[in-house]
């Protein structure tokens, strides 16, 4: 999931039906979208048909419903609607609405399951923006939610959903992924105990709620238009809340999310905090600007100095020297990379000794540049202190930075690093030697 491509509709479909909580009849369209459009709600009822960016930072109300706003202008209960984009793999649509709430269906996703299919999916031409958490991340509320979320491969979660006096306990863990979310988690219903019924309508919510679109459980009885769709179908569909919840964020993860009497706003603050992350990873990306001028090397420079070649030349710019002693050189990691196809392909890592390989290039040229009247080439003769420090993923872009610390004769050492993001991948002590060819 990390590193496939975005993906939009293929056409334009439409629903109507009754909404949940306002009670109105209300059309919706979903429309494809250009790439990095995200998802979008529009007002095609309101003046200038106003549109608001499903982003967590417009989300204003979470009792019983995640509700969306800018200014004057709100969205209800968009959760189940953004649930069943991402779990059946679209990045950028539009969602065309003639009301202020999405037609509530049967209670579950899959009325928006069957339309995006009807409309077919269609694959963009850029990367998907995705978070790999690589630290874990804990919300605990006042209610007795706790939320976590820990580093995985894939996308997972294993929820528990328990009801008053524990009644209606259950739990269920999965992968999300398009085949998954429709088969097991797009079905399942929205549920209310009946002690809840009132509060609820007093306070002028389900005004559009009954039999046909909701489960009712009174004591240990379950009310419904239709038998349990799952033995378990009130936890799948607190799991396909926090699906929707989520995309929120603006993005798509890899990590395990693990649930214990989730809700709304629970998913609001876990969705908050990866947003923060996300933003934070994003914004210490290097600037991919490379200086003009003297001491800038491109790859046809590079090859004119080294005797490597695809798919061992680990280097794709010089952007810097500074005088003779430093050298900074960068390599983009993509997931085209041959090394990926059997090195952890579930979990594509770039392998240590090829970010030593890429140290040992730049440091080969800095120190080419150093030895200008010996002939030869830099041969590799020792490396020590080498340490690892994070893993460096498709996507990375890797600054290599070597620093001449020794020379003698036709010897030479350097202390070199990669870098991604700011933080040190890896590092080590390089020793070198030019030999006559």
């Amino acid at each position: 999931m990390a590193f496939f491509n975005q993906q939009t509709l293929a056409k334009s479909a439409s629903l109507t039906g009754t909404s949940l909580h306002t009670g109105s009849q209300v059309s919706l369209r979903l429309r494809p979208a250009p790439v990095d459009h995200g998802i979008k709600f529009k007002r095609m009822d309101l003046p200038d048909e106003p549109t608001i960016d499903a982003k967590i930072e417009h989300v204003k109300f979470v009792e019983r419903a995640t509700t969306i706003a800018e200014g004057n202008v709100k969205v209800h209960t968009v959760e189940h609607v953004l649930s069943a984009l991402y779990g059946m793999g679209v990045d950028n649509a539009l969602v065309e609405m003639d009301s202020n709430e999405p037609p509530i269906g049967d209670g579950s996703a899959y009325p928006y399951v069957e339309l995006i299919n009807k409309c077919g999916i269609e694959q963009q031409g850029a990367l998907r923006r995705t978070l790999e958490v690589r630290e874990p991340l804990h919300i605990e509320t006042k209610t007795g939610s706790l939320l976590t979320i820990v580093p995985d491969n894939k996308f997972r979660i294993s929820c528990t959903q328990v009801g008053p006096e524990g009644r209606f306990t259950q739990y269920y863990s999965t992968e999300i992924t398009s085949e998954i979310y429709e088969k097991e988690i797009a079905r399942a219903r929205t549920f209310v105990f009946y002690e809840d019924l009132k509060p609820l309508i007093d306070k002028g919510l389900i005004q559009g709620g009954s039999l046909e679109n909701a489960i009712v459980v009174r004591g240990e009885s379950v009310m419904g238009k239709e038998p349990l769709r799952y033995p378990d179908e009130f936890v799948r569909h607190k799991i396909l809340d926090i699906v929707g919840d989520l995309f929120l964020a603006g993005c798509r993860f890899l990590g395990h999310v693990i649930a214990v009497k989730p809700g709304h706003a629970a998913n609001a603050e876990l969705t908050k905090a990866l947003a923060k992350r996300y933003t934070h990873m994003i914004s210490m990306v290097p600037a991919q600007v490379i200086p003009q001028g003297t001491g800038v090397m491109d790859v046809k420079d590079i090859m004119e100095v080294l005797p490597h070649r695809y798919p061992f030349l680990m280097v794709d710019r010089i952007v810097s020297f500074e005088g003779d002693n430093k050298c900074v050189g960068a390599k983009s990691v993509s997931i085209n990379e041959p090394y990926f196809q059997g090195h952890f392909p579930g979990h594509p890592v770039m392998p240590g000794v090829l970010q030593v390989e890429a140290m040992a290039q730049v440091a080969s040229i800095l120190l080419r540049k150093q030895f200008s009247r010996v002939s030869g080439i830099g041969y590799f003769m020792s490396a020590d202190d080498v340490k690892f420090r994070k893993p460096v993923v498709p996507g990375d872009m890797l600054l290599i930075e070597a620093e001449l610390v020794r020379s003698k004769g036709s010897v030479g050492k350097a202390s070199c690093r990669c870098l991604v993001n700011g933080e040190v991948a890896s590092e080590g002590t390089l020793m070198f030697a030019f030999v006559a060819q």
